[in-house]
């Protein structure tokens, strides 16, 4: 088996495209495994909802997505992140609704549990230190967890009582100590690297091998200008933060 792992793609459209363009080059890929926030902050929140229905894919819920379904209050989001939220909830159709308020919490496929902010907190903290992971890795029972949230390519390490923390390298070899892993965001990337991040897991290798995309930036910064969407959004695309 081999899965692609996608996280926040954030309504960008141009930069989900460029993804699904390059899995499908790489042929051999069953299914996506989506980490959450597919709607939020970009310019094609409805066009995004159909066009990963219209893959074989398993989803969990982010933040951002049940925001945009009143699921939750958007109080805590930054004035930028609630006035595109506003915006997102006024593009949704019915069905689109309807998928988002569907989507759980936390799934768990094979050795992988599926979570979009942490096993503690699905949906609002950030793993980016070795103090939030370590605890972590007491609240799932898997060998691994992939998480998003953060939108920064990481992989953190349990080793004994302890916690190892790392850039997510080219190919990760599983197998060895338990694992929380980031793979990035599709959709709005911060960790100083514009270009789209995803990863694919083959089961047989028994590996992840992490890649970066780029895609039409300027496209996707057009198209949120013309929606109104706050200038700070526009501007970060560029500078992958």
């Amino acid at each position: 088996m081999r899965c692609a792992i996608l996280a926040d793609i954030h309504a960008n459209l141009s930069a989900f495209e460029a993804v699904l363009r390059d899995i499908e080059g790489r042929q051999g890929v069953q299914e996506i495994w989506c980490l959450g926030d597919i709607v939020g902050y970009g310019p094609d929140p409805s066009p995004c909802i159909a066009l990963l229905q219209q893959q074989p894919h398993t989803c969990i819920a982010g933040n951002h997505d049940w925001a945009a379904v009143g699921k939750l209050d958007i109080a805590d989001f930054n004035p930028y992140a609630a006035e595109a939220c506003r915006w997102t909830q006024e593009q949704l159709g019915r069905e689109d609704v309807e998928y988002l308020e569907r989507l759980p919490l936390m799934l768990t496929r094979g050795d992988f549990t599926v979570v979009h902010g942490s096993p503690r907190d699905s949906l609002w903290e950030y793993v980016v230190s070795t103090w939030s992971a370590s605890d972590n890795f007491h609240h799932f029972d898997t060998r691994y967890c992939l998480i998003g949230h953060s939108h920064v390519p990481a992989v953190f390490e349990e080793i004994g009582e302890a916690c190892k923390s790392g850039e997510m390298p080219a190919t990760l070899k599983l197998g060895g100590n338990r694992l929380i892993i980031n793979p990035g965001s599709v959709g709005q990337p911060r960790d100083g690297d514009p270009r789209a991040a995803y990863a694919i897991y083959d089961q047989g290798e028994n590996a992840l091998t992490h890649y970066r995309i780029p895609y039409d930036i300027e496209e996707t910064q057009r198209r949120m200008t013309r929606e109104g969407l706050p200038d700070y959004l526009v501007q970060r695309l560029a500078n992958g933060w």
